[in-house]
């Protein structure tokens, strides 16, 4: 089983809009209501390529019952930690290439002490039945920026890898946790680490305990700073579409690559094939399979 972790958990809803007028009005062409987070995402792809999954996080208030009764509907298992506060709700509107995709995230609720506390009891009799554990996403209110390493270090002292996929002071603590994969954007790498190209950046993260650093360069592919060496996953063409989701549907396949022990070259090549599959699909936590029949074998690792 491989175990995912949305603190922050939501229910996505996604507008397909054939065209964005944003000082008009604006016809939907269609509506997709789904649970999500960055951790559901993961478990839904992982799901899809045939791997046993199970979400935990914390949930909260109407908006809390509806993403469990969508992850019961959907056939992922989950493990949900009740909080006092409402779940979030995150809009994406996509407007196809000329309009782009647009996000609104909420922040999500304010989670007490007590509640975080209850979480990680939940997370370490789970943890450690996993073969690994991916943990990503925003945190909510309430909940200190260390947490993920936290978290990490739990799984660690088990024996379970983690994945970590963060963005700000949660990207900067996770290293300390020894995960397996620190897994920022080009974006959040740059944030963290504002100095030096992504190659020094990743060495920064690694340096402060993170075992591997991959760093998603968006249409420009994937680079790996591992202890087996640096490398460089190149994608083939550019895949147009929403790419809400990508980067969980990577996270996806590093972390099946590290149950799998795959070499580097492979899982990466499967992981920046998977990235590219999602933005080919409507919705995040989907991937089209054709997409990446199509992009994988073409994709060069150096």
């Amino acid at each position: 089983m491989i175990l995912t972790v949305t603190l922050n958990a939501a229910l996505d809803v996604t507008y397909d809009v054939p065209h964005v007028d944003w000082d008009g009005v604006n016809r939907v062409r269609s509506v997709h209501r789904r649970a999500g987070g960055k951790g559901v995402n993961v478990a839904r792809v992982l799901r899809g390529l045939g791997q046993e999954v199970l979400v935990t996080g914390l949930a909260g208030g109407p908006t809390g019952r509806a993403i469990e009764a969508d992850l019961d509907a959907a056939g992922l298992p989950g493990a949900l930690v009740p909080v006092a506060g409402e779940s979030r709700t995150t809009l994406v509107v996509s407007g196809g290439a000329e309009s782009g995709t647009t996000l609104f995230n909420e922040p999500g609720p304010e989670v007490t002490p007590a509640e975080l506390r209850e979480f990680v009891r939940v997370y370490e009799g789970l943890v450690g039945r996993a073969r690994a554990v991916v943990i990503s996403g925003s945190l909510p209110r309430g909940v200190p920026a260390d947490t993920y390493a936290r978290l990490a270090a739990l799984a660690a002292e088990r024996g379970v890898p983690a994945v970590v996929d963060a963005d700000g002071e949660p990207l900067l603590h996770a290293p300390a946790g020894r995960p397996a994969i620190v897994k920022p954007n080009a974006d959040e790498l740059a944030r963290a680490v504002p100095h030096g190209d992504p190659a020094e950046g990743a060495e920064h993260l690694r340096a402060r305990g993170a075992e591997s650093v991959v760093v998603s360069l968006g249409a420009d592919g994937l680079l790996a700073v591992t202890p087996e060496g640096t490398f460089r996953a190149r994608m083939p063409y550019r895949v147009a579409g929403n790419p809400t989701g990508a980067g969980d549907s990577l996270v996806a396949g590093l972390a099946l690559g590290l149950v799998e022990g795959t070499a580097w070259p492979d899982r990466l090549r499967r992981a920046a094939a998977l990235g590219a599959a999602a933005v080919a699909a409507p919705v995040a936590g989907d991937f089209d399979p054709d997409v990446y029949a199509q992009v994988h074998p073409r994709i060069v690792v150096t």
